[in-house]
């Protein structure tokens, strides 16, 4: 794979391309989409192909990647995929859980054009913790998130109804008291393990804005429309060009399966709002355990 000599056109509009860097993850979250664990492992994508996609999007004119997973503080790269970003002009968000963040990583977390995002679910300990399947990773990622404010990380935070009664609108109001300015919720997505027995993949789960404004590389290589599409591909990037990709007959028929954000509904931009969402903002196509909202 080869850097392109020329910039193109704008590829479709697209601003941010997710990387899935892994499928790793501390957490076992009880509605991940992208089915992450303790057990899984970084893919096929080998560390030169994710810099040579890095490399291409910045040549596509694409101005932002997103690292996500799993989760991709995991990836011993993913330090080196930020690096390679942004020396090639391109912003980075890293969208962490936060249950571990290493004293050295702050160093990159403050670079100019590093951004984070997590996910948060509760402002009561066990509910958060219940639904991460992990215990303790309520305090570990407030603790970072306050440490991130502190030292003025800038920071985002999705919170997805998962459980009946869950306590949303506190852990909103939790957020807000620690000083977090930019916060969504959503609902959990019939997709990877919040997929009740016998249910398929389907596209009026996917996320509106999918294959607009957005794309998404998985761990196998597979380009999809965002991470939620996961289960429509439309190639794989370890076998052509991402260009060649992007202006296919596959991705354009990806595009034009997925439903339209409803029409005079709060787009909530660049968040995605599925079409039969409504108006409300949707923030965590990504939970904490795979990872990216826009």
């Amino acid at each position: 794979m080869t850097v392109l000599s020329e910039r193109p056109l704008a590829v479709h509009g697209i601003r941010t391309l997710e990387l899935e860097i892994t499928g790793k993850c501390q957490l076992s979250c009880s509605h991940c989409l992208s089915e992450s664990g303790p057990q899984a492992t970084h893919g096929e994508m080998t560390p030169t192909d994710w810099r040579n996609v890095i490399t291409d999007a910045a040549a596509l004119g694409i101005p932002r990647v997103q690292l996500i997973g799993g989760e991709p503080t995991v990836h011993p790269q993913w330090r080196d995929f930020t690096g390679h970003a942004l020396g090639l002009g391109l912003d980075v968000e890293v969208y962490s859980n936060l249950f571990h963040v290493a004293r050295s990583w702050w160093e990159t977390f403050q670079r100019t054009g590093v951004t984070l995002a997590t996910s948060y679910y509760s402002d009561d300990p066990d509910e958060h913790d219940r639904i991460t399947g992990k215990r303790g990773s309520y305090l570990r990622t407030r603790v970072n998130i306050e440490e991130a404010l502190r030292r003025r990380v800038p920071v985002r935070v999705g919170i997805v109804a998962v459980l009946p009664g869950q306590r949303v609108d506190e852990a909103r109001t939790e957020l807000e008291a620690m000083g977090v300015r930019r916060i969504n919720t959503d609902r959990a997505r019939a997709i990877g393990r919040a997929m009740l027995p016998g249910q398929s993949p389907a596209l009026d789960e996917m996320c509106g804005g999918c294959t607009r404004g957005r794309a998404a590389v998985l761990p196998n290589g597979d380009l999809v429309g965002c991470v939620l599409s996961r289960d429509f591909p439309a190639g794989n990037v370890r076998e052509h060009r991402l260009h060649e990709l992007l202006v296919g007959r596959a991705w354009a028929e990806l595009s034009a399966s997925i439903p339209l954000r409803r029409s005079g509904g709060n787009p909530c931009n660049p968040d995605c709002n599925p079409s039969k969402d409504g108006s409300d903002c949707a923030p965590a196509e990504q939970e904490a355990c795979d990872p990216a909202f826009e």
